[in-house]
C-alpha cells in the first residue's frame, strides 16, 4: 500500500504542507528527518510515534536521519508548555544525547538494508558565533512572524524568555543545514512542532533555494478519557529498562481502555490492515476477553524490550495471576515487586503486628479478621495462624510477599 495511505488509515497525518506535492515527492527515495531533544537520560513511550512513523519511511525505502538535539537541547522548545524548561548544563546534555543515540539505532538499524543516519544538531551550532548566528539567520525572521506562531503566542501571557524564544530559528536553522548537507526533503515531527517545521521551510525558500521541502505531523497522542498518554502513577513510561521494567511497561499496555486500544494498535504495531480490523471486531463483540489488549502488549514490549523481555513480563504477569508466586525466577524478583508498597522489617514480627505497622490492615482488629478470613497470603500461601510470626526464613528471593485479597501486594524487605 502507498506509505500516506498507509499513515492515514493509521490515524498518523495530522497535518502536511502541500499533499499533492509530498505525494509526487515519496514516489522517489525521499530524505527525511525527525528530531529527538535529549531533556533526560532515556527516551519514553510519547516518543515511539514518531519513531516508529520514521521507521514506516525507512521500511517504505526512504533515507531517515535522525537528529538528536544537542543544541537545541541545551535551550529548551516551548512548544506545548506553559513555563520554561531547567537548563541541563553541558556535560548532562552530552551524556544524554549519548544514551538516546543508543536507544534510537535499537529501533531504527544503524547498518544493514537502507542504515539511517544519526546527527547532532551540537555539529553545526558548536563553533557558530551569535553574531554569525543573528546576522544569517535571526533575519530572516520577522518578529511579527514568530508571534504569531502557537508555540511563542501560547506563552505570551505567563511569559517566555528570550532563550526558549529563539528555539524556532535553531529548529529552522536544523532544516537548512539537513536539506544543504542531505538534500533533506521533508521533516516530521509532532503536531506541537508545526510551526517550527513551517518555519524552516520559510528558511529554506529565503536561502533561495528552489527544490521544494515539506512537513508532516503526526498526532500527539491522547487517550479517551482525557488523561495524559505515557503517564502512571509512578510517573512517565520510559523505553529504558532500568526505568520502566518490562513487566511494568508490559502492564501498561494491557490495561489500555477498550476505547483507545485499536487506535494505539494503529499508531505503535505494524500488524497488517486485516490483522486490525480482526482485532476490533474483537473488542467490539468480546471486549471481556481482551485479546486486543494482550497482542498490543506482546507486539509493544517484544519491540522495546525484545523476547526475552516479553517472556519475563509474561512469566511475572501469569505469577501474580494465578498466585503462585513460587514460580518467578531469582532474575524476576525485583521487577516483579517494584513499585509495589513496601516496608523494612528489622528482626521478626507477629504477623497481627506487621500487617498493622506495614499499612497492609488498617488495625489490629482488622488484621485479625483479614487472618482468620483467610485474605492474607504469605509468598503466595494463605496464612490463617494469628500466632504466626513472621522472620527472615519466609522469604521468596530477598523479600517476605503478602497478598491481601485478590489483588493487593505489599513487599516486606528484611533488614
Amino acid at each position: 500500500m502507498e506509505l500516506l495511505k498507509d499513515l492515514e488509515f493509521r490515524g498518523l497525518v495530522n497535518q502536511m504542507t502541500d499533499e499533492e506535492g509530498l505525494k509526487e515527492q515519496l514516489k522517489q527515495p525521499t530524505t527525511l528527518y525527525t528530531g529527538f531533544d535529549p531533556t533526560a537520560d532515556s527516551l519514553h513511550i510519547g516518543h515511539l510515534l514518531p519513531i516508529l512513523t520514521l521507521k514506516r519511511f525507512q521500511q517504505a525505502g526512504h533515507q531517515v536521519i535522525a537528529l538528536v538535539g544537542g543544541a537545541t537541547g541545551m535551550i529548551g522548545d516551548p512548544s506545548g508548555r506553559s513555563d520554561e524548561r531547567s537548563l541541563n548544563t553541558l556535560d548532562t546534555v552530552k551524556l544524554f544525547s549519548d544514551r538516546i543515540k543508543d536507544q534510537l539505532s535499537r529501533f531504527l538499524p544503524l547498518e544493514g538494508e537502507n542504515p539511517i543516519t544519526i546527527r547532532n544538531n551540537y555539529e553545526w551550532t558548536e563553533e557558530m558565533s551569535i553574531i554569525d548566528f543573528l546576522r544569517d539567520i535571526g533575519k530572516h525572521f520577522p518578529i511579527s512572524y514568530m508571534l504569531a506562531k502557537d508555540s511563542v503566542d501560547s506563552r505570551m501571557e505567563n511569559g517566555i524568555s528570550y532563550t526558549e524564544f529563539s528555539y524556532m530559528l535553531l529548529q529552522s536553522y536544523d532544516f537548512l543545514k539537513l536539506y544543504e548537507t542531505e538534500k533533506c526533503r521533508l521533516q516530521v515531527g509532532g503536531s506541537d512542532q508545526w510551526g517550527n517545521i513551517t518555519a524552516g521551510l520559510e528558511l529554506i525558500r529565503r536561502f533561495g533555494h528552489s527544490e521544494k521541502a515539506f512537513g508532516l505531523t503526526v498526532p500527539l497522542v491522547t487517550k479517551s478519557d482525557g488523561q495524559k498518554f505515557g503517564k502512571t502513577a509512578g510517573g512517565a513510561v520510559w523505553l529504558d529498562a532500568d526505568k520502566t521494567s518490562p513487566y511494568e511497561f508490559f502492564q501498561f499496555w494491557i490495561n489500555v481502555d477498550d476505547a483507545d486500544v485499536i487506535k494505539f494498535i494503529k499508531y505503535f504495531t505494524f500488524m497488517s490492515h486485516e490483522e486490525i480490523e480482526a482485532l476490533a471486531t474483537e473488542v467490539t463483540e468480546a471486549p471481556e476477553k481482551r485479546v486486543a489488549q494482550r497482542r498490543l502488549a506482546e507486539e509493544m514490549t517484544k519491540l522495546v524490550h525484545g523476547e526475552a523481555g516479553l517472556e519475563q513480563a509474561e512469566r511475572i504477569t501469569k505469577a501474580f495471576f494465578s498466585g503462585d508466586l513460587t514460580s518467578l525466577q531469582p532474575e524476576d524478583m525485583e521487577d516483579a515487586f517494584k513499585g509495589m508498597p513496601q516496608f523494612e522489617l528489622d528482626g521478626e514480627r507477629n504477623i497481627v503486628d506487621l500487617l498493622v505497622e506495614a499499612n497492609i490492615s488498617p488495625s489490629k482488629r482488622q488484621a485479625r479478621e483479614d487472618v482468620t478470613n483467610g485474605a492474607i497470603y504469605l509468598n503466595g500461601e494463605r496464612e490463617q495462624a494469628l500466632d504466626k510470626v513472621v522472620t527472615r526464613e519466609d522469604t521468596l528471593g530477598e523479600f517476605t510477599i503478602i497478598r491481601r485479597g485478590k489483588k493487593k501486594y505489599f513487599v516486606i524487605r528484611h533488614v
